[in-house]
């Protein structure tokens, strides 16, 4: 019988009498049951239909479609696999370029290394973190395709000059919204920004399934297409709607489908979506009330402009030195408190010097980068998130 609220995924009956013998241990992330999954998992089961493009594959599409306002949804298993299907729809090839940040999750330079193009490194912006947006004129040459923002931290990055700039010179652009669904910029859904959208939906994500992802589809002149890439080159997607006899090969294409298990769990998740925000947002702003009296003393905390609205995926600090985070770290981690750090900067990376190239100076991403730390932050943390506060607060007194 499924109980009402939040339960944590597969955790063993027996940890709770150990409560008080075990040390204090907060995770980074947990990943947590917000409602019906394994009722929906148990109906797939039955169905008798375990492979792709089941039932509840159409109702996470069609509900992520209306929620986002994308033309069309497709669900991936992984957001790096929607990302190398916009790479392809956007017909990235040998010697092209695409505009990205350094600041970035390997995925998003990947798919186009994938189809032979070059990432072009620019910096980001002191306050968001998010591609600056004046530089990417500059870094626009005769062989760009695309822009690739992403929307860090469940900020969305300053689209109407990202799309501006795309507009003027002619180019694609995909939005890299792994952490942004349920975010808006100026009144729209993140996800509905851009040609191209990939979502995330990572166990360590705000809407989870362990792995998976979706590519969301504001260009209705690539929905076509993008079903028969995700169908591994077939127009087998024409197939069963009864427009053709048979199904063939006709494109490139891989095969990019989840399970409908997978999806059962998503849809289950999704239909949670608004007490799980709200429960993040909970922890967020607790974090942030007691954490910005330190502003005086050289700390910095996350930066929303006042036309986005974030989802709350993660809180992070930048602290004044290098040395004065890995301290904090080390001080978390005696503490039982995993609070990592976040990415190292593509263009610093082995691969990123080989394929990869930077245009201008990346100031801001190599300073900033090394300062930052995360928090934890998952749905239903209660006391954890208290302790996180207050033994931060404590070691942040003593530091600064």
């Amino acid at each position: 019988m499924r109980r009402a609220g939040y339960r944590l995924c597969c955790r063993p009956a027996a940890i709770d009498s150990l409560k008080g013998l075990l040390p204090v241990t907060i995770p980074f992330n947990r990943p947590v049951l917000a409602g019906r999954e394994l009722e929906y998992i148990r109906e797939a089961i039955d169905r008798g239909h375990l492979a792709g493009d089941g039932v509840y594959t159409e109702r996470c599409q069609h509900w992520l479609a209306k929620y986002i306002g994308a033309s069309a949804v497709l669900l991936t298993h992984s957001c790096t696999a929607a990302l190398e299907m916009a790479a392809i729809l956007v017909g990235i090839e040998q010697g092209d370029e695409v505009i990205m940040p350094s600041f970035t999750f390997v995925s998003t330079a990947n798919a186009v290394v994938l189809r032979g193009g070059t990432p072009v490194f620019v910096d980001i912006r002191q306050d968001t973190l998010n591609i600056d947006e004046e530089l990417v004129d500059a870094a626009i040459t005769p062989r760009t395709k695309a822009i690739f923002p992403i929307h860090y931290a469940g900020v969305p990055a300053e689209m109407n000059r990202v799309n501006e700039l795309a507009k003027r010179h002619n180019l694609f652009v995909v939005e890299d919204a792994a952490q942004a669904l349920g975010s808006k910029y100026r009144g729209s859904y993140a996800g509905a920004l851009g040609d191209l959208a990939a979502f995330s939906f990572h166990e360590t994500k705000n809407i989870i399934t362990g792995e998976g992802g979706a590519l969301s589809i504001n260009n209705p002149t690539l929905i076509e297409r993008a079903e028969i890439i995700r169908e591994k080159g077939t127009n087998r997607k024409k197939f069963f709607r009864g427009q053709i006899d048979k199904y063939t090969w006709v494109d490139l294409g891989s095969s990019f489908l989840p399970s409908e298990l997978v999806a059962a769990f998503l849809f289950g998740q999704l239909e949670q979506i608004g007490p799980i925000q709200k429960d993040r947002i909970a922890t967020w702003t607790m974090y942030d009330a007691a954490l910005r009296p330190f502003h005086n003393r050289g700390l910095r905390t996350p930066t929303i402009p006042e036309h986005c609205v974030h989802n709350a995926h993660l809180y992070y600090l930048i602290l004044p030195t290098c040395e004065l985070r890995q301290e904090l770290i080390s001080r978390m981690k005696i503490e039982g408190i995993t609070a990592p750090f976040h990415y190292v900067p593509l263009h610093s990376a082995p691969a990123g010097l080989r394929f990869a190239r930077t245009s201008g100076q990346m100031t801001h991403t190599e300073d900033l980068s090394a300062r930052l730390i995360r928090l934890p932050l998952y749905p239903r943390m209660g006391d954890a998130a208290q302790q996180v506060r207050d033994r931060l607060v404590r070691h942040l007194d003593q530091l600064l």
